[in-house]
């Protein structure tokens, strides 16, 4: 009889990261077929009952809305589950609802592998109680997140690579890095300004007037990475304005070719790190989120994905009103003017791959052998 599991990548990023192991695990077990929720890609490897652009919301306020269909996925997802008499789920980010569907699996038995772990520290403690009742294991990608976790309890916690640090490592090799004295005769900027489009619609246009200011007084070249699902209308005002445009395919060649960044907060920012650019971090949001952040939520770090990793202020971080174009400047011109600040960046970036590098243990490996535990 053949065995099922359940994979949860109800984000896109969940769906890049089940990508790295799926194969693999699909050849480790040729007797499991995988079925649950992911996108285009996930689809040609498994069977869907929901796609994953059914699941995806952007801030609280979206997420409040979704709720009722929320809820319906996980008794929808539950039930499936009992069906296919499926032992074993591997949840991916979207912690909100896999920690929910985690309680639901447990009671039916299923052992439950958490990819990756929620950012608990930040936002609710008490989840790594539910994640020790409920998780066989938890997989954790930041540096001291297996210490946090293991201290509130969580006995079963395997450290890994950061999932940019694998898709990335074979480019890290071919990293740029400029004397400071070359800087005066080309300055590479290239401008991430997010992947949906009313990031885009906020951030370019401050972008784009911060660049005009600097490119006064140094020698700007610029780019532009264009996620495939933004609105091209979006960028058209501005064309006259940047040198090249890059797929968000082309990633690696941009971060590559870049100087400095400004850049949309999110996972991005770490990418950057990861390549040693030093960037500007912008984001502005709904007035609604913003309220609900700062009445609810009591974490007072910091919020770029690359500061958190390297637990101090790598990153200037410009949030909501403070994400203005004379600031993005004014940030920027610090690195471009100051050697000893520009010195001072680069030497730490240059420590982001060890933050980012985890036990050495191969994913689809482990997961394997607990697909296969029943069969020993």
């Amino acid at each position: 009889m053949r065995e099922n599991c359940l994979i949860i990548a109800g984000e896109k990023s969940g769906e890049e990261h089940a990508l790295t192991f799926i194969k693999e695990l699909k050849r480790k077990c040729p007797d499991v077929d995988f079925w649950g929720v992911g996108g285009d890609e996930l689809a040609t490897q498994m069977d869907i009952e929901y796609h994953l652009k059914d699941f995806s919301s952007w801030g609280i306020s979206e997420v409040i809305k979704k709720i009722p269909f929320y809820l319906k996925a996980l008794k929808y997802i539950e039930r499936k589950a009992i069906e296919r008499k499926t032992k074993t789920a591997i949840l991916i980010d979207f912690q909100d609802f896999n920690l929910r569907l985690a309680r639901r699996l447990k009671k039916q038995g299923v052992r439950v592998l958490y990819y990756v772990a929620p950012q608990a520290w930040a936002w609710k403690a008490k989840r790594a109680g539910v994640l020790q009742k409920t998780v066989h294991t938890l997989f954790t990608i930041i540096p001291f997140e297996k210490k946090w976790f293991n201290d509130r309890g969580v006995s079963k916690v395997v450290a890994i690579n950061h999932p940019l640090l694998t898709k990335f490592e074979k480019d890290l090799p071919h990293i740029k890095n400029k004397n400071f004295s070359e800087l005066k005769k080309e300055v590479n900027l290239l401008l991430l300004p997010g992947s949906r489009n009313f990031e885009v619609a906020e951030l370019l246009p401050e972008f784009i007037g911060s660049l005009k200011e600097l490119k006064k007084d140094f020698p700007l070249k610029v780019s532009l990475v264009l996620s495939s699902n933004i609105n091209k209308d979006l960028i058209k005002p501005y064309a006259s304005f940047i040198d090249k445009i890059y797929s968000n395919e082309e990633l690696t060649k941009a971060l590559t070719e870049a100087d400095f960044a400004f850049g949309a907060s999110g996972t991005v920012t770490l990418a950057c790190a990861l390549f040693e650019v030093p960037t500007v971090v912008a984001y502005k949001g709904s007035l609604l989120n913003e309220f609900i952040f700062y009445q609810f939520i009591d974490y007072k770090g910091p919020i770029s994905l690359a500061n958190i990793v390297h637990q101090k202020q790598v990153y200037p971080e410009l949030m909501q009103d403070r994400a203005t174009s004379y600031n993005m400047g004014l940030n920027l011109r610090r690195w471009l003017t100051d050697d000893l600040e520009y010195e001072k960046i680069k030497e730490t970036l240059a420590k982001t791959k060890s933050l980012l590098q985890g036990e050495s243990i191969d994913v689809a490996s482990y997961m394997a052998g607990v697909l296969t535990e029943d069969e020993k």
